[in-house]
């Protein structure tokens, strides 16, 4: 009687073993495609993707290694070449080179509605060339303009604000229904599209793309910068990767992400940069004033 017990226990032991293997198996199977073949080009799939960043990915794998039993080193394994995948694309070592006057310097950063420019210049350490910011802190710029009779300032009607030390050309600014702001504008003798993309998963993303690729055209001394609420891995970042240069994959050091409060969890704001200019340096600033990471570019025209 004990035997059969013990015999009874076994099988079942065995089975539930099985079962959560096989579990293990179709969820794991299941966030490889979506993460690197469906990807968001579907409006269903979009926040899944966007929830499962490939750090988030190889930690699930980890935690479900943990109830595997002796068949935990194949989830070991996985977890091992999804690191390396993760670290090849995401981090980027370049030689850094030498700043000549004629250079321009060109920051973004979403301020989180916390910060304007002054607590950017901080962040930054210098006053650059070029600034833009998005959701900046309202009350803080006709004060900042005040301060700084010299510069040049301009207050779109969404959330962009744009800073530069030279004449703002403004060519036009466009406004989605819902919501995304794109602003054309000229300085320092190169050509601008500040973005700052819709973040609602309510609204989808090839709606806002579509906007944004519309109003889009120049692909020659141009700067595209802006958070863009996609990832780097994003379809929608195709058409872009395909005309200009990533700042960060091109001359940057480091982890490429920029969000969530210095986590390389997602890069969703970017500086890409057409194929006629040259990026002398590129630099990501963690900071704790926003749940974004600043970044920045030095252009050689």
């Amino acid at each position: 009687m004990v035997g059969s017990k013990r015999r009874w226990f076994k099988i079942i032991l065995k089975v539930l073993s099985t079962g959560i293997f096989i579990v293990n198996l179709i969820c794991v199977l299941a966030l490889l495609v979506l993460h690197f073949l469906v990807k968001d080009a579907s409006f269903k799939f979009a926040y899944w993707f966007y929830l499962f960043p490939l750090p988030i990915i190889i930690t699930l794998v980890l935690v479900f290694s943990v109830f595997l039993g002796k068949r935990r080193k194949y989830n070991l394994i996985l977890a091992g070449i999804l690191l390396f995948v993760w670290f090849f694309r995401s981090f980027s070592i370049s030689f850094t080179e030498e700043v000549k006057d004629t250079d321009v310097e060109v920051v973004f950063w979403n301020a989180s509605r916390d910060d304007g420019f002054e607590s950017a210049f901080k962040e930054n350490e210098s006053i650059p060339d070029i600034m833009v910011l998005s959701e900046p802190k309202k009350r803080s710029f006709d004060r900042i303009k005040a301060k700084y009779p010299q510069y040049y300032f301009y207050k779109s009607n969404g959330e962009i604000e744009i800073f530069s030390k030279t004449p703002l050309h403004i060519e036009e600014e466009q406004r989605s229904k819902y919501s995304s702001t794109i602003v054309k504008f000229s300085s320092a003798g190169i050509q601008f599209y500040a973005v700052d993309m819709q973040g609602s998963f309510d609204v989808p993303k090839a709606w806002e793309f579509k906007f944004a690729n519309d109003i889009i055209k120049n692909t020659n001394n141009t700067v595209v910068l802006g958070d863009f609420n996609a990832p780097y891995e994003s379809v929608f970042l195709d058409r872009l990767e395909q005309n200009y240069n990533h700042f960060f994959s091109k001359k940057g050091n480091g982890f490429r992400e920029t969000w969530p409060w210095n986590f390389p969890l997602l890069s969703i704001d970017h500086i890409w940069v057409s194929k006629d200019l040259t990026m002398v340096n590129s630099e990501k600033i963690a900071t704790r004033d926003s749940d974004h990471s600043m970044i920045k570019t030095v252009i050689r025209k």
